[in-house]
């Protein structure tokens, strides 16, 4: 395509003139030019491949051949609204409930995540008849108003708590008040949510639902306590409100042991209601929110309909159907669980030999390197986890950094990731961590002072960031 061969710099000068400053790059003072992708990689203007960890949306690989004919095969017959009867749209449905609990059984077609969060909101809303809502610290479930509401991620830079707004601690036992010493975990962070609750009613509030990310991605690659959804959802429950299971970020096997995360809190466990997107389009504009007859009787009682122009179209419909089938097909839930479990032991190698790595947590292929400056206090390294994110990526490894404290390194590739993507990653890392430590003696100054970047090697002062260059494929 033409505007593959623009300059990078022309490109770069074209959208800051054109595209606001809120909408940032990845890199900013020195962003990637991507112009292909395909499986777990990704290529620049000048043929460089990286291996890409940061994209959970390409869920089965980027353009992957199966899911890009289904997209056309349909747009060359008919893609239009779902007001008209078509197969697609039952026959996803159909799919979709094969996999999840039988009680959720009913299924509304979306475009985005927040799109289906949102919906999910007014469901609980019109359900419960009640309008406050519970949730974790430093989530994220959104960019709509209505979602920013509810994520302390976002409102806490904006305009802060709403009334109606109440936030528990999130259940982290490597940095929260109960950690991995406590005897009961789930029990002690799910009683936070009743006393959060209480609180609440002791205002007059009353509780619509309760969010969570199945396992908080923003919030630091975090992964709940055993027993902790069940604990929460009698306390939300009793106090009239719906639990909802935020899938966005990790459902369709990418946990490997089960196709939804929130399934890794054992079989007894039920959401009301699960969002999900992302990953069900493999990059296509489709979302989806699954709730139980209950729940959704109580939205048709308003009498009111509910229409999404495009969402559950023909073609979305196909490209999520696509998806089912690869991930059947070339069993990539295993395959999740196979080099998830691999690079997990790699990465906790290296934990033993770096100090600055002080927790790796994480199940399947959704993983996060918890970077401290102190082993003791868990400080979080955020210059140092900036500077190995961008080491990486002058490796051909783009990888990401986020946490409250902005030091988690987060793996949560294409599912197609293998496992001599993992054995280079790891390397790679070890090297840039080893070569931190014999310039800075960090084995030392983790323990005595905070890291700074202007004394890692190749930089001039904190955010620098060395420019790289571009490897021929």
């Amino acid at each position: 395509m033409a505007t593959d061969q623009r300059a990078k710099a022309d490109t770069l000068s074209l959208r800051q003139r054109l595209l606001s400053s809120s909408c940032r790059l990845f890199f900013p003072e020195d962003p990637v030019k991507i112009v292909r992708g395909q499986g777990q990689y990704l290529y620049d203007e000048q043929g460089g491949e990286y291996i890409d960890c940061i994209n959970n949306v390409a869920h089965v690989g980027h353009c992957h051949p199966l899911v890009v004919q289904a997209a056309h095969e349909q747009n060359q017959v008919l893609n239009t609204n779902s007001r008209y009867l078509h197969d697609n749209i039952v026959d996803y449905a159909q799919r979709l409930s094969e996999t999840l609990p039988e009680k959720l059984c009913v299924f509304y077609f979306l475009n985005s995540g927040s799109e289906a969060n949102d919906l999910a909101l007014r469901l609980a809303r019109q359900y419960t008849g009640h309008q406050d809502v519970v949730v974790l610290d430093h989530a994220y479930h959104g960019h709509l108003s209505s979602l920013i509401d509810i994520s302390p991620y976002k409102f806490r830079y904006l305009d802060g708590q709403k009334e109606w707004v109440h936030v528990a601690p999130l259940p982290d036992t490597y940095r929260g008040p109960y950690r991995e010493d406590h005897p009961n975990p789930a029990v002690a962070y799910a009683n936070e949510v009743k006393r959060v609750v209480s609180n609440a009613q002791e205002k007059g509030r009353k509780i619509a639902a309760f969010f969570m990310e199945s396992l908080p991605s923003v919030g630091g690659q975090i992964i709940p306590p055993a027993g902790y959804f069940s604990q929460v959802a009698e306390h939300i429950h009793r106090a009239g409100g719906v639990f909802v299971a935020d899938e966005i970020q990790v459902g369709f096997g990418r946990v490997g042991k089960h196709f939804w995360a929130f399934q890794l809190q054992g079989e007894d466990f039920v959401p009301d209601i699960v969002t999900m997107g992302k990953s069900i389009g493999n990059g296509h504009p489709i979302a989806c929110v699954a709730t139980t007859q209950a729940v959704s009787r109580a939205f048709e009682a308003t009498g009111v309909e509910y229409f999404n122009t495009f969402g559950g179209s023909p073609v979305s419909c196909a490209v999520g159907l696509a998806v089912l089938d690869v991930l059947e097909k070339e069993q990539l839930q295993a395959h999740a669980t196979c080099v998830g479990s691999f690079l997990m032991e790699l990465l906790r190698q290296q934990k033993a030999k770096h100090p600055i790595i002080g927790d790796v947590r994480g199940v399947g292929l959704f993983i996060g390197v918890d970077l401290v400056q102190d082993e003791a206090t868990r400080m979080p390294a955020t210059q140092e986890a900036d500077y190995v994110v961008t080491r990486l990526k002058e490796n051909y490894i783009l990888l990401s950094a986020d946490g409250p404290g902005r030091n988690i390194l987060k793996f949560k590739p294409p599912m197609c990731f293998s496992l001599d993507n993992a054995q280079l990653v790891v390397t790679k890392l070890d090297a840039i961590l080893t070569d931190m430590e014999e310039k800075v003696r960090s084995c030392e100054t983790l323990r005595l002072q905070p890291c700074s970047v202007k004394h890692l090697p190749g930089s001039t002062g904190p955010g620098c960031r060395a420019a790289a260059g571009s490897r021929p494929s």
